[in-house]
């Protein structure tokens, strides 16, 4: 399983330098979990640059994944690991998603950088 993260889907959408590396995750649906932080960090962010009509278009493009709510046991075990990795609390979410779906977070985002199951690849 695999977790795009926010500056994946945005560089994703913007067609930057790494959207490469992002592409074939992306396009393997099957196996893209979004927790839903995600939905609202990318939403909010393309909303302010683009406007309404390309927001609701990324949140159609990331929805092809499997949405991962939060839940009880999930918001604990992102606390957790906010306060013993001092994440913020957004990748802490996605972490914990990650970890208790088994999956792999593909990002740009520094915060990750080092993490085991995390595919981190330098912002350019």
């Amino acid at each position: 399983m695999n977790i795009v993260d926010s500056s994946g889907w945005l560089e994703y959408f913007a067609d930057g330098p790494n959207a490469n590396l992002f592409a074939p995750v992306i396009a393997d649906t099957e196996h893209l979990l979004v927790p839903v932080i995600i939905l609202y960090e990318v939403f909010k962010r393309v909303l302010q640059q683009r406007g309404e009509a390309d927001a609701l278009q990324a949140v159609a493009a990331i929805s092809q994944g499997q949405i991962i709510d939060v839940t009880q046991s999930l918001a604990l075990n992102a606390a957790k690991l906010s306060a013993e990795l001092r994440l913020p609390m957004a990748d802490s979410l996605i972490l914990a998603t990650a970890r208790a779906y088994r999956a792999v977070v593909w990002t740009q985002d520094a915060d990750f950088k080092g993490l085991p199951e995390v595919q981190y690849v330098e912002k350019l």
